[in-house]
């Protein structure tokens, strides 16, 4: 059986732990982040993060109760990193701009953390908060509601799904990631006479398909929305 969360003013009137810090969710998470930095998901678990606390595993269900909590907690954590600092300025693509290129590098920033969390849906305080600036701009773009919750829809999943895809490239070892970066140089080589358009875009895609094509595909969306605002 799971243990009860107890609340947070009562977790921190505990005893610091060995090595005198005090516990709190957000030291939990922010050492979580750093395990899956250095030692990627493999290295996530209960057992490491007490040794890398000083404290025994068994506490931090004190605070979550389990690690796929946690997990959603890490979620919330880099959605509140993008939205930090970020207040609509009236203009909505910029505002969808921002928030998109926002969401989308405070997970390319922790890749392994990325390839846990953006399939996830937490309902925590970040999230929400998002959800809400994201339809509150397009409600007041001039959207129907059902409208605003499909460009919403679009509009984040892309952003996560190619938050995704690049931190999943990010978290690929150095010597892979170079390989693959290599491969598209070997496209000069394809003999016209097989391949005449890739051997005409090769020079073009061995400098584009290195980076995220997120940017592209953002405007791209926004250029849709401006396109049915202007429609209606």
């Amino acid at each position: 059986m799971p243990k009860a969360v107890v609340s947070e003013e009562k977790r921190r009137r505990r005893r610091p732990t060995r090595g005198g810090r005090v516990l709190s969710e957000r030291l939990i998470v922010d050492t979580a982040l750093r395990l899956l930095r250095e030692h990627g998901s493999s290295g996530l678990s209960a057992r490491r993060l007490g040794l890398a606390l000083d404290c025994d595993p068994s506490t931090l269900y004190r605070y979550f109760r389990g690690m796929d909590e946690l997990t959603l907690a890490i979620g919330d954590t880099l959605i509140g990193q993008a939205l930090s600092g970020w207040s609509p300025t009236g203009d909505w693509r910029d505002d969808l701009r921002a928030l998109g290129r926002r969401i989308h590098q405070a997970y390319v920033a922790h890749p392994q953390a990325a390839v846990l969390t953006t399939s996830r849906v937490t309902g925590r305080a970040n999230e929400l908060a998002a959800d809400e600036a994201v339809l509150g701009v397009l409600r007041a773009a001039g959207l129907p509601v059902a409208a605003a919750v499909r460009v919403y829809h679009a509009f984040i999943d892309q952003t996560l799904a190619f938050a995704a895809l690049d931190a999943a490239s990010l978290a690929l070892p150095n010597a892979a990631l170079r390989a693959e970066d290599e491969v598209w140089s070997t496209y000069a080589r394809l003999p016209a006479t097989t391949h005449p358009h890739l051997a005409e875009a090769a020079p073009l895609l061995a400098t584009e398909m290195v980076l995220s094509a997120y940017p592209s595909a953002l405007e791209l969306l926004l250029d849709a929305v401006a396109t049915r605002l202007a429609a209606a």
